[in-house]
């Protein structure tokens, strides 16, 4: 595929943007702002950030609830028009190979939004032979304005009343007078929104947004702040913290599974594996470093091997040194582990998740 381009790139130079590549796109990973006053934006204002790295397809036609089911491990039927779904993607073996927010925009028509990994393969997979289109569209773009303050400045701007818009809802109307998807989700532990609108209008609305917003502290955010917030609440971000390797019970995510489901992809060695994980989804601290604890250490108990660094961020909000990890099943929060790595030999606790409003009350307020 060739590079793809956010129409916002310009406005990200102008940022003063370090740009690199994720997901064949070049994302804003730093501005000339710090990260940690984009972080204190998002927490105590709203952080705009241009996440349209992430790859949107429109499945539409008579067959396209039964294609999104195929590969959906919710029950889709049950997915009305103005909601969506999250779910991990499998693989034939039951494991982990991308996740995905699956979004009913209308009758035979659904956008799917994902990441890296091998959805595009298994729709194609999962639409051979049935009456549906399955298109990839980079012309759509998605940006996401994440804080406390992401309603009233959307509010003041939109016809609809979106404090009526639960999570995980979605609703399509106009944002500055210009033709947006707004949907109720985000990546960053707070209340927060997605917007999705066409290449031609997304550099209006993102300017209008850091316009209205500027009085109230609301600023662009970079990616680096991005996965700070998220390891924070503690999402998972494929491939680091899943991967073909994992189950969707090693990795928190049984809730996303539906138990009454007859059939879709991999679903008879996932529901196999169940009671024989190998590892579980977990996260350690340091409070006595201000380092970044090193990815892919290892952390032992007792001289024993028993987990392994996979997303690390240190938290100046939390005032200690995070890690999103892989444990061995038996070891509790409350436990001191030794985390050993090329640079860094030091003494990790492991917490409860999520780390940031353990409630979940912000998300969901």
């Amino acid at each position: 595929m060739a590079r793809r381009v956010s129409a916002l790139e310009a406005e990200h130079r102008a940022l003063g943007a370090g740009l690199d590549d994720w997901n064949g796109m070049d994302v804003a990973w730093s501005y000339a702002t710090s990260d940690e006053d984009e972080h204190d934006a998002v927490r105590e204002a709203a952080g705009l950030f241009d996440v349209s790295g992430l790859k949107k397809i429109w499945i539409t036609g008579p067959d396209a609830l039964e294609v999104v089911d195929r590969v959906a491990t919710r029950e889709m039927q049950k997915i009305y028009k103005g909601k969506s779904a999250y779910c991990p993607l499998l693989t034939d073996e039951g494991t982990i190979c991308d996740d995905n927010i699956i979004f009913h925009i209308d009758a035979n028509k659904y956008l799917y939004v994902h990441g890296s990994g091998q959805s595009e393969a298994r729709l194609e997979e999962a639409g051979r032979g049935k009456n549906v289109e399955i298109r990839f569209d980079d012309e759509l773009h998605d940006i996401s304005l994440q804080g406390p303050k992401a309603l009233g400045l959307l509010n003041a701007h939109t016809p609809v009343d979106l404090a009526d818009l639960k999570y995980f809802h979605q609703v399509e109307t106009t944002l500055f007078d210009r033709k947006v998807i707004l949907s109720r989700t985000g990546y960053s532990g707070e209340r927060g929104y997605e917007i999705f609108t066409d290449r031609e209008d997304v550099v209006e609305i993102w300017r209008n947004i850091l316009e209205a917003g500027i009085s109230e502290g609301i600023m662009a955010c970079s990616f680096n702040c991005l996965d700070k917030i998220r390891i924070e609440a503690a999402l998972l971000f494929y491939p680091y913290d899943m991967s073909e390797v994992n189950t969707p019970w090693e990795v928190g995510l049984g809730w996303s599974i539906s138990r009454t489901k007859a059939d879709f992809m991999g679903r008879e060695p996932m529901i196999a594996a169940k009671g024989k994980e190998k590892i579980k989804f977990g996260g350690v601290s340091c409070a006595t470093t201000t380092d970044v604890l090193e990815a892919d250490a290892r952390l032992f108990l007792n001289g024993e091997d028993v987990g392994v660094v996979n997303s690390p961020a240190y938290s100046h909000r939390m005032k200690k040194s995070l890690a999103l990890v892989h444990l061995r099943p038996d070891v509790a929060p409350g436990t001191t582990l030794q985390l050993r790595g090329k640079e860094q030999s030091l003494d990790v606790v492991v917490e409860a998740l999520p780390f940031y409003d353990p409630d979940k009350s912000r998300t969901h307020a």
